[in-house]
């Protein structure tokens, strides 16, 4: 929080995560409620599969490693 005002820091990453939780729950109770599918996987193994592909993003880019598919292309 920040001392002086009173007011949350919208910019640090613990209240992004659970402001995109609150939203994300909140967003999925409304497609329940209007019995829609969700635009994601509906089942876990779906979820952690995306999970797995965000850690593997990050870990190579802390890595340093990479090859610029776009710039090869001319894109």
């Amino acid at each position: 929080m920040n001392e002086r005002r009173g007011r949350v820091d919208m910019s640090s990453t613990p209240v992004l995560t659970v402001a995109a939780l609150v939203v994300g729950v909140t967003v999925g109770a409304l497609f329940a409620f209007l019995r829609v599918p969700i635009p994601a996987p509906p089942e876990l193994p779906g979820v952690v599969a995306i999970v797995g592909i965000y850690l593997g993003f990050k870990l190579v880019g802390y890595a340093g490693v990479g090859f610029d598919l776009l710039d090869a292309l001319g894109l």
